[in-house]
């Protein structure tokens, strides 16, 4: 089969550090590839990945209706020339938008909050040649609204970059891995790991300015370096490896419905158990007193922190292989693209 993946034009696939979505890209590449299909990829024009043809968009900025159309059309002249079976696009819908009215047959993959006027002109567009997939069915659910085929497909983990630790000592840290936004919870983070009298370590990049800059310097500043309390930046994937591997759990009160955050099944498949709100996809990714915990506050986190020891790591690697594996998920993409084009 040959198929044409595209990402978003801001990160280069793979990416060097953050990018969670070039990240699935450049893996799905691989895994097509040593199965037997030939995979083309249109996306920034610094991506190195090895796919079999290589397009790059023209356009790097998101905004704006102009710089949407010359993508559309770059996306146009990459389908005319690779000829592919199927479009798999982890990229802006609107680039789809010169391809809705041939008979190509595309897979549109949502990473992010959707619905709206677009998403049901594009699905009355596309018709049976068209079909959707959320990261978890919480997204499938915001589309469906709106028109479509949707199905729920998770982000998936490549299980030999993160290895299994079966124990850590007594005084492991908490991790909090995540950018550190309001959104995400780090304040509580941090009040959680005082509250339970534990180290942790913040790992993620922070915003120079605004409103997110001012949440940093007014809600975390002040207590970093005090009280087991640090701040270690953006961390690549070795670092970010033996940072879940070596903690107690991680740590992540989200204040928002997250899509699905990659860093949860990553946590898991270092054995970490994860402490986070039942919000968006969480409850599709955790098992309440299995792989982790729910909690509503900071006197619930720092109950479910005094309670990590009930949990087996084991159990939480376990998960991660049976539902969030590489080799486990990239086959649904594969049947999807079958019932397109048949």
């Amino acid at each position: 089969m040959r198929v044409l993946l595209t990402a978003d034009p801001i990160i280069p696939v793979p990416p060097v550090n953050y990018g969670g979505i070039e990240r699935i890209v450049d893996a799905l590449i691989r895994h097509f590839r040593a199965a037997g299909h030939e995979v083309g990829l249109l996306a920034h024009p610094d991506s190195t990945a090895g796919a079999d043809r290589r397009f790059s968009w023209p356009e790097t900025s998101v905004r704006g209706l102009a710089p949407a159309m010359r993508n559309g059309l770059a996306l146009r002249r990459a389908v005319r020339d690779f000829r592919p079976d199927v479009v798999h696009s982890f990229s802006r819908l609107a680039y789809l938008l010169p391809l809705l009215t041939t008979r190509q047959a595309v897979l549109m993959s949502y990473q992010r909050h959707t619905g709206g006027r677009q998403l049901a002109l594009a699905a009355r567009l596309g018709g049976a040649r068209l079909q959707f997939t959320g990261c978890s069915e919480f997204i499938c659910g915001m589309g469906r609204p709106a028109g479509g085929r949707w199905t729920a497909v998770p982000n998936f983990v490549e299980l030999g970059k993160l290895p299994f630790v079966p124990a850590v000592a007594a005084d492991a840290p908490l991790v909090f891995l995540s950018r550190l936004d309001d959104i995400k919870g780090p304040d509580l983070a941090i009040a959680i790991a005082r509250a339970s009298r534990r180290r942790l370590f913040l790992a993620g990049n922070r915003a120079e300015a605004g409103h997110q800059r001012d949440f940093f310097d007014r809600e975390i500043q002040p207590h970093l370096g005090r009280d087991g309390i640090e701040w270690i930046g953006e961390v690549d994937d070795a670092r970010k490896a033996a940072l879940l591997g070596g903690a107690a759990a991680l740590l992540v009160p989200i204040r928002w419905d997250e899509p699905f955050g990659i860093v949860f099944p990553e946590a898991l498949a270092c054995g970490t158990p994860v402490i986070t709100c039942a919000r968006g996809a969480l409850p599709e990714i955790i098992e309440p007193g299995r792989t982790g915990f729910f909690i509503t506050g900071v006197a619930e986190g720092a109950a479910a922190v005094h309670r990590l020891g009930s949990l087996d790591r084991s159990a939480c690697r376990a998960a991660a292989e049976r539902r969030f594996a590489l080799p486990v998920v990239a086959p649904a993409y594969l049947d999807l693209y079958r019932t397109l084009v048949n």
